[in-house]
């Protein structure tokens, strides 16, 4: 199930900000990673400013979600949604997730079915039946010194809930649950995971694993709301190179939540494809070199019929931001400092 957007702005108190704290997003992307260039996936979830708004807060109930509109500490607005449950919830957990079975209600109800597939499909011409979802469902990334404002653990759910208007036991509290935990879940034996809250979290723990010289991907789709489809993959597939990245997963939650995980053994595709509609698609897809310590009915295995292994590749599609190491003949350009430590 996933967050359906209802606008939502929100008062949130902060008793002191310290004047590097409140650096743009935008602009810490640029300190860190002077070379890099943001993938439109994510420059379109910074955060907005929505002029023409009092600076008093309001809740307004809209159906099954709500609104609340309000004016940040540094006089700043601050853009998310919340979530409208059309849907209803399913309990399965995350499939990038590896350590949990699935379901065989999620094998017959669970659309990211579609998303595995083996390495040897990515070549010209092979159709897929894929549905490409928004990164977030709609949510916006908060500037971190404000997500560090929010609690994000379990032990505080109830405070989370309150925050945010949500009824216990609704879907929707249902969902925030499920996220948190699954970001808690410890990670298996050679995968180290992460749950960035804010675009500079997840810069800083991308850079501790791979350095500051990177290349980062993302799967970008011509049209947002492109319903399930077939896709045909288009010449052009590019391996990126060397098997060390981080990969990040959005999550479905009121934010912007990133689930990353960093490995060793994981190769990365960036495949071209047409949708049955017209719909353009360049797809970041993850291969995963070694599954053995994945749970023997994790949903992949059970969509693909093989075995947890070092063969075949596994490879799934999702809307992704890939970090890795850039072309060996790239060279990084001379760039001077702009005078403030990060």
């Amino acid at each position: 199930m996933e967050f359906h957007p209802v606008p939502i702005i929100i008062l949130i108190s902060l008793a002191v900000v310290v004047a590097d704290a409140t650096v743009p997003s935008d602009v810490y992307w640029q300190k860190v990673l002077p070379n890099t260039a943001m993938p439109k996936a994510l420059r379109h979830l910074l955060p907005e400013e929505d002029e023409g708004l009092g600076d008093e807060a309001v809740d307004v109930g809209v159906g099954g979600g709500g609104v609340s509109v309000g004016t940040g500490p540094d006089g700043s607005k601050y853009l998310w949604w919340r979530h409208h449950p059309h849907h209803p919830y399913h309990p399965w957990h995350e499939p990038f997730i590896y350590r949990y079975a699935a379901s065989q209600d999620q094998l017959r109800d669970d659309p990211n079915v579609a998303l595995f597939f083996l390495e040897k499909d990515l070549h010209p011409s092979k159709k897929l039946n894929l549905h490409f979802t928004k990164t977030t469902s709609g949510a916006k990334l908060l500037p971190r010194h404000v997500a560090e404002t929010i609690p994000f653990s379990s032990n505080e759910f109830s405070d989370i809930l309150n925050r945010f208007s949500v009824e216990p036991g609704s879907a929707e509290a249902l969902e925030m649950k499920k996220t948190i935990e699954e970001c808690e879940v410890p990670a298996m034996e050679g995968e180290d995971k992460y749950c960035a809250t804010s675009l500079e979290a997840m810069v800083d723990y991308s850079t501790s694993k791979l350095g500051k010289n990177v290349k980062v991907m993302a799967t970008e789709v011509g049209k947002e709301e492109s319903p399930q489809q077939e896709f045909t993959i288009s010449p052009g597939v590019t391996k990126m190179v060397g098997d060390k990245r981080v990969v990040c997963h959005g999550q479905n939650y009121p934010y912007a939540v990133f689930h990353c995980h960093a490995s060793h053994a994981t190769k990365a595709y960036l495949v071209p494809m047409v949708g049955a509609d017209g719909t353009k698609v360049k797809a970041v897809a993850a291969c995963h070199i070694d599954t053995s310590k994945w749970n023997p009915r994790h949903l992949a295995f059970q969509v693909l019929k093989v075995k947890p292994g070092r063969f075949p590749y596994v490879t799934s599609f999702r809307r992704t931001i890939s970090f890795g190491l850039p072309s060996r003949n790239a060279r990084p350009k001379t760039t001077a400092s702009l005078g403030y430590q990060l």
